[in-house]
């Protein structure tokens, strides 16, 4: 039987309460090792492991609705260590799953986690992808998440994607979406640095399909020294194609934030909007926290954290 307490052991010492994973289809990994999988009627998971990578293929078969989230937990007990993780996702016609991947690495000192997906939405189906990272305060932890993601027509496919928990250290994140006829693409994704930390976000969307949409969303918030760099890039390629880049990033003490949104348009009944803020926080908001006592760097954390929730 599956060992469940160290997974357990990893989301308490993250500050987090632990989904129900056993019942739930599943695939737990510390960094190369697999601890556990279970498929379900309608949901396929298969995946083996290696010196070097975690290859993981999920299938949500055609017309299946799931009424809980598949869970994919990695994490790291070690010091030091890597995980690289492959994984493929296809969902068939029609089908309807969340899918919720947790990445804990409150212990580790110096880690490094990388994520290869491919993403395929066949028509009519719809994904909702959250990942979550929860990370320790060293400072010294690799993120480097990419994925290509191919949306069939009339797929939707909405992904949230989150480190605001400890430090990131570095975040090196790489999405690329092609959205066919009157698909769907909502990508948003929050991170918080502090200190030395680097953040580098780039997120393309390609509206290719007739009546195809997008949105991407991004808030990120940067003090000490850190560093953050967000590309946005929307294109419309096809009649009726809708797009929109939202960007917002605050600046504390010596930290630097760079927006670029890159709007292109190949055909003329498409259209692409942006906006992009870089700043510090709202005064009103901070004099109306201050007035009731908070302190000006309680009040500032208060006002970014609402920003990121």
């Amino acid at each position: 039987m599956p060992d469940f307490q160290p997974i357990l052991t990893l989301f308490n010492l993250a500050g987090q309460h632990p989904p129900a994973i056993p019942q739930a289809a599943h695939l737990v990994a510390y960094g190369q090792q697999l601890s556990s999988l279970r498929s379900l009627p309608g949901v396929k998971i298969e995946a083996e492991s290696s010196e070097v990578c975690i290859a993981a293929h999920i299938t949500i078969a055609a017309g299946v609705r799931l009424d809980q989230p598949v869970h994919l937990c990695f994490g790291m007990f070690e010091q030091h260590g890597e995980q690289d993780v492959h994984l493929t996702l296809t969902l068939e016609p029609g089908a309807q799953a969340e899918l919720w991947s947790h990445c804990l690495f409150a212990t580790p000192q110096a880690a490094r986690h990388a994520m290869h997906g491919e993403f395929r939405l066949m028509e009519g189906a719809v994904l909702r992808y959250q990942e979550a990272h929860f990370h320790g305060t060293s400072g010294n932890i690799e993120v480097i998440p990419c994925a290509q993601v191919l949306l069939e027509k009339a797929a939707r496919f909405h992904a949230d994607f989150s480190l605001i928990r400890g430090r990131v250290g570095l975040l090196d994140m790489d999405y690329r979406v092609d959205v066919g006829e009157a698909g769907v693409a909502e990508l948003l994704s929050r991170a918080y640095g502090f200190a030395t930390d680097a953040i580098r976000i780039r997120e393309q969307v390609e509206l290719n399909g007739p009546g195809a949409r997008g949105l991407l969303k991004t808030r990120v918030a940067v003090r000490g020294h850190a560093h953050a760099d967000v590309c946005g890039i929307m294109e419309g390629n096809a009649a009726g194609a809708r797009g929109h880049i939202d960007c917002m990033e605050v600046v504390r003490d010596q930290a630097t934030a760079s927006a670029e949104p890159q709007v292109r348009v190949c055909h003329p009944q498409a259209k692409i909007t942006h906006e992009a803020a870089i700043g510090s926080v709202d005064s009103k908001q901070l004099e109306t926290l201050m007035a009731r006592g908070v302190t000006p760097d309680e009040a500032v954390d208060l006002i970014v954290r609402g920003m990121l929730a």
